[in-house]
C-alpha cells in the first residue's frame, strides 16, 4: 500500500508513518517545519516533504492520512478529495491498524504518556513483545514513539480530543483521570465525560478498564458499565526513579495491569523501579552554567502543574524553584482561568511566556497577561511576572536572574521545550 502522511512531524502521526513503513508498506509524507522527528524517519527510508502544496502526493496514492492540525481546506486534503483518494484522519488510520489486536489503550487528561512509557516498559521486560505507540519519545525505545512487535498485544495512547478515541476497539483501559480539557471542541466538562463514557463503552464484555476509584469522576465513568473494573488505588505506591505522587499513581495502574496479565509481580516491579521518565515528562535535561538544574515538563493543565511543581519541591526542598510556563491556547486559559492562577504555590518564582496560539481559529478571547501574572501572584501566593516572548525571557533567566542552586522549569506543551534546550546548550 502507498500511504501518504500529512503533518508527519506530529507526535503520533510519526509513529504511526514508522510503523507502517516497518510493516512494509511504502510511506511518504509532509510538515511545515523539519524537526529531529522528521529526521529520524528520513533514517527509516521515509521520504519527507517541507511543502504541504498537494504536488508531493503520489499519484499512485493508495491511502492519504492526515493529522488533526491539517484543516479541511488545506491543498492536500482538497487534491486527496478531487483525485478520489481514500483519505482518513490519524486516529481513523490508527483505529485500522491497531483493531486486528489485543488493545491496551491509555486515556485521560493527564499522565497518558508517562503512564504508556511505564507499561511499554513492564510488557518489554516481560518478554510480551508489544507493539507500541506513545505521544511521546520513550527511552526504551531508543529515544521513539513506537516499536513494532510480533505479539498480539498493542498499547497505545488514547487521545480524546474531538473524540479521536471513539475510533479505537480497546480491550483494556488504563483510565488516569477525567478532569476535563479540549474546551475549544467540547464546551465543558459534561460534554468531555460523556465523551470518555462513550469510550468506555466501546469495551467488549470480557474487557476491563482499571482506573483509581478514589477519584470520582473516574467512579462515576466506570461504575455502570457492564464489565469488571479494577481499582488502582489497592495497589501500593512503587519505587520509580523519577519523583512526584503523580508518577507513583500512574505506575499503580500499571502493577493492576500487570496482574491482569500474569506478569510477574516482582518483573513489574523491578521494571518500574528502572523507569526514568520520559521525554518532556518531568524531564531533567541538564545545568546552566553548572549551577541551575534544568527540567523540561510539558504539563500545560492546572492539575499537572500542580503535581509537577510538588514533585520538584519535595525532591529540591531547599532550592529556589522557578517555573517559566508558557500557556497553550487563548481557550483553554479562559476556560481553566480560576485553576490556573491557584495552580503554582508550590514555585517560589512564576514567569509567564506568550501564549502558544496554536488553535487561533478556535480561540473566542484573547487573555491580557498581565492581568493574569497579576492574578497568579495573588492567587498562588508566588512572585510571578509576563516575560513575553522566549527569547526576552531567556535574555532576563541569563542577566543575572539565576543563582547557584536554582531548580529551573521550563512547562507548557509548545515551543518552551527550546527554551530548556537553550539553557543546558543543546540549541
Amino acid at each position: 500500500m502507498n500511504i501518504f502522511c500529512s503533518g508527519i512531524g506530529g507526535i503520533g502521526v510519526s509513529a504511526y508513518a514508522a510503523l507502517q513503513n516497518a510493516k512494509g508498506h511504502t510511506v511518504s509524507g509532509s510538515d511545515t517545519v523539519d524537526s529531529e522527528i522528521l529526521d529520524d524517519l528520513r533514517s527509516q527510508g521515509i521520504h519527507i516533504y517541507l511543502s504541504q502544496d498537494g504536488s508531493k502526493i503520489p499519484k499512485d496514492c493508495d491511502l492519504f492520512v492526515y493529522s488533526e492540525a491539517i484543516p479541511k481546506d488545506s491543498y492536500e486534503r482538497k487534491y486527496a478529495t478531487e483525485n478520489k483518494i481514500k483519505q482518513k484522519s490519524y486516529a481513523q488510520a490508527l483505529g485500522d491498524l491497531s483493531k486486528d489486536y489485543k488493545v491496551i489503550a491509555v486515556a485521560g487528561t493527564h499522565g497518558k504518556s508517562s503512564t504508556v512509557a511505564m507499561a511499554a516498559k513492564v510488557l518489554l521486560d516481560s518478554g510480551l513483545d508489544p507493539t507500541i505507540l506513545a505521544g511521546t519519545k520513550l527511552k526504551d525505545l531508543d529515544n521513539r514513539n513506537w516499536r513494532w512487535g510480533k505479539s498480539d498485544i498493542f498499547i497505545l495512547e488514547a487521545c480524546e480530543y474531538r473524540n479521536s478515541f471513539h475510533n479505537f476497539s480497546p480491550d483494556i483501559v488504563l483510565l488516569t483521570n477525567a478532569d476535563g480539557d479540549h474546551f475549544d471542541f467540547f464546551g465543558n466538562k459534561e460534554n468531555y465525560q460523556k465523551s470518555f463514557n462513550q469510550f468506555l463503552k466501546l469495551l467488549p464484555s470480557n474487557g476491563i478498564v482499571i482506573s483509581h476509584l478514589s477519584d470520582g469522576v473516574s467512579k462515576s465513568l466506570t461504575e455502570n458499565l457492564d464489565i469488571d473494573c479494577i481499582d488502582a488505588d489497592k495497589f501500593p505506591f512503587p519505587e520509580l526513579s523519577t519523583p512526584g505522587i503523580h508518577m507513583q499513581q500512574n505506575a499503580q495502574l500499571v502493577l493492576a495491569l500487570g496482574k491482569h496479565l500474569n506478569i510477574d509481580e516482582s518483573i513489574t516491579n523491578d521494571s518500574l523501579k528502572g523507569y526514568s521518565g520520559c521525554w518532556r515528562r518531568l524531564e531533567k535535561k541538564g545545568t546552566y552554567n553548572f549551577k541551575v538544574t534544568v527540567y523540561d515538563d510539558y504539563g500545560h493543565h492546572p492539575i499537572e502543574i500542580m503535581a509537577t511543581l510538588l514533585a520538584l519541591k519535595d525532591s529540591y526542598p531547599s532550592s529556589r524553584l522557578i517555573c517559566v510556563f508558557e500557556p497553550h491556547t487563548h481557550d483553554r486559559t479562559i476556560a481553566l482561568y480560576d485553576d490556573f492562577i491557584s495552580a503554582f504555590s508550590q514555585a517560589d518564582e512564576v514567569i509567564l511566556a506568550d501564549i502558544y496560539d496554536v488553535r487561533t481559529e478556535c480561540d473566542r478571547q484573547e487573555v491580557d497577561m498581565k492581568n493574569f501574572a497579576d492574578d497568579v501572584s495573588r492567587e498562588s501566593s508566588v512572585s510571578c511576572l509576563y516575560g513575553g516572548s522566549l527569547k526576552e525571557i531567556e535574555k532576563f533567566l541569563k542577566n543575572n536572574y539565576l543563582k547557584k542552586g536554582d531548580v529551573l522549569v521550563c512547562m507548557g506543551a509548545g515551543t518552551i521545550t527550546e527554551l530548556a534546550d537553550i539553557m543546558v546548550g543543546n540549541e
